[in-house]
């Protein structure tokens, strides 16, 4: 096993210093290759895309943001190529280690800055998240991670995939750590932490893996669950075909151009964009509708103080590598969990409070639009 786990982009190891000092003092932070940092050429974890591109002139705002406030940036890292996938797995560029368990994927897109802070190699990482992947690999790493509302973050000098969905996100080894990153990325002041009225999504923890639904119950008990819900009533298949139709139409419009230079693929990605190349523009309506409906529905269910609980994946991290109708299963579980905070634009923290067969469990807490500092404050009362 290499030092560096297999985190980070090739060659010699990216830094740079604080530009201010702040809340994230001697902190340190790593960027997903998705990110511009100004001197680097953002590779997007495919080599066609990386030779086609120049060397950013600034960094984005959201690594700005972490270097004004006192963290140091200590390297750029792997990424699923163009974050189309969960898994964590590079053809070009290798997968990385998954630090909690070798043996098994490390969950992608944000695969490189999961495992560096796993690992102890940076106290904080910037990934992206459309359908999970920030929510992923943290709970497969065990991890604390952060989605926040979407459109609360710029998203200027971030390679655009799906950009309804896209929102940068925020791996921490500690909610302490979560907290301090994710209000210096959103440049807020702390709120105090009050009880919440907690929800459990009952058909959602119903799509988990069998073995692992006690351990995800017992820790959503611990939280302090006061009422079990539906959130999919019977129709989990809905929200991944609106998802997965809406994310292909929004690829095809933000990576079409480069799409036609026929540009090389692993053999996992590559049918993907096949399939977003195939989508049919004329159900877009339709879904939109359905998304909108939806967005209200849990405006409405999740009110100030209201947080809903369900598995942020639908088991431990599988085995290297995932293929056939192993990957089918995952992918369908895995994107319905997470399309409803994206579908939604809703914040989402995922803790790592549970545990199978010596691998890490997250859970997901759902709030709502808007309601992050609260988020925030809310995990960061669950541990030190």
């Amino acid at each position: 096993m290499s030092d560096d786990f297999g985190a980070f982009v090739a060659g010699p190891r990216m830094g740079i210093p604080p530009s201010g000092s702040g809340a994230l003092d001697s902190l340190t932070f790593v960027v997903k290759d998705l990110i511009d940092v100004a001197g680097a050429i953002t590779g997007g974890g495919n080599p066609d895309w990386h030779r086609q591109q120049e060397r950013a002139g600034t960094s984005a705002v959201v690594v700005q943001r972490f270097l004004q406030a006192g963290a140091a940036m200590v390297g750029k890292t792997v990424t699923d190529e163009l974050a189309f996938s969960l898994e964590g797995e590079n053809e070009h560029y290798g997968t990385p280690i998954n630090p909690r368990c070798p043996a098994r994927l490390p969950g992608g897109s944000s695969s490189g800055s999961a495992v560096a802070v796993a690992a102890g190699l940076a106290d904080l990482g910037l990934g992206t998240d459309t359908g999970g992947s920030v929510r992923v690999p943290a709970s497969f790493c065990g991890l604390c991670g952060f989605r926040p509302t979407h459109g609360r973050l710029p998203m200027t000098g971030v390679i655009p995939f799906a950009p309804s969905f896209d929102t940068v996100g925020l791996f921490a080894r500690t909610p302490a750590h979560l907290l301090a990153g994710g209000l210096a990325l959103l440049e807020a002041s702390p709120v105090e932490a009050r009880p919440a009225r907690l929800l459990l999504a009952a058909d959602a923890f119903a799509l988990a893996d069998p073995e692992t639904r006690t351990p995800l119950r017992v820790a959503a008990a611990r939280l302090g669950v006061t009422t079990e819900v539906e959130i999919y009533v019977g129709r989990a298949a809905e929200f991944l075909e609106a998802y997965t139709t809406l994310q292909g139409l929004d690829v095809m419009r933000s990576l079409g151009v480069f799409l036609e230079s026929n540009p090389r693929f692993g053999s996992t990605i590559a049918p993907r964009f096949v399939g977003a190349r195939a989508l049919d523009p004329a159900v877009e309506p339709r879904w939109r509708t359905w998304r909108q409906a939806l967005a209200a529905r849990m405006r409405a269910l999740l009110p100030p103080g209201t947080m809903l609980l369900l598995p942020t994946t639908p088991g431990i991290a599988p085995l290297r590598f995932l293929r056939g109708a192993h990957a089918e299963r995952f992918y369908r579980a895995a994107l319905a969990l997470g399309s409803v905070a994206g579908l939604a634009g809703l914040p989402v923290v995922t803790l790592p409070l549970a545990t199978f067969d010596g691998c890490p469990l997250g859970l997901s807490v759902i709030a709502g639009s808007g309601e992050d500092e609260a988020l925030l404050a809310f995990a960061r009362s669950q541990g030190a």
